[in-house]
């Protein structure tokens, strides 16, 4: 996302993006997750709990991406490696629950990082709330 998209995203909430998804040589997917934080506070640690369903729509997973500190208005790329899940045998990633969502002065904004959260899809898996 480009500095202007991020900063009109300023005041609007949160985005996740699932930006890629590839295949490791361990056979496992690496994906690459493109976070936007529009709030106008930062935030000291940002995660979510997501599900990870196969192609039958059967949950097979449910690790916690941690992207850490997130300063407000400022997009941020992490990677996330799931070793034991060839990308192909993923049919949809969902985001379940916010593992932790905290201002920089403590405030829990768990509510904030749900109820302002959202998500899109730039790789072939679908990924939503």
């Amino acid at each position: 996302m480009s500095p202007a998209l991020a900063q009109d995203n300023a005041g609007q909430g949160i985005l996740l993006e699932l930006n890629a998804a590839q295949p490791t040589d361990g056979g496992g997917c690496r994906l690459t997750v493109v976070v936007t934080n529009g709030l106008e506070r930062g935030l000291a640690r940002a995660a979510w709990q997501v599900a990870i369903f196969d192609a039958a729509g059967v949950v097979q997973s449910l690790p916690v991406l941690d992207f850490g500190q997130l300063i407000g208005g400022k997009t941020k790329v992490a990677m996330f490696e799931l070793s034991d899940r060839p990308c192909d045998r993923i049919g949809r990633i969902i985001v379940n629950d916010v593992a932790e969502c905290r201002a920089e002065d403590g405030a829990d904004l768990r509510e904030t990082c749900l109820t302002g959260l959202s998500a899109r899809a730039l790789a072939d898996i679908e990924f939503g709330i």
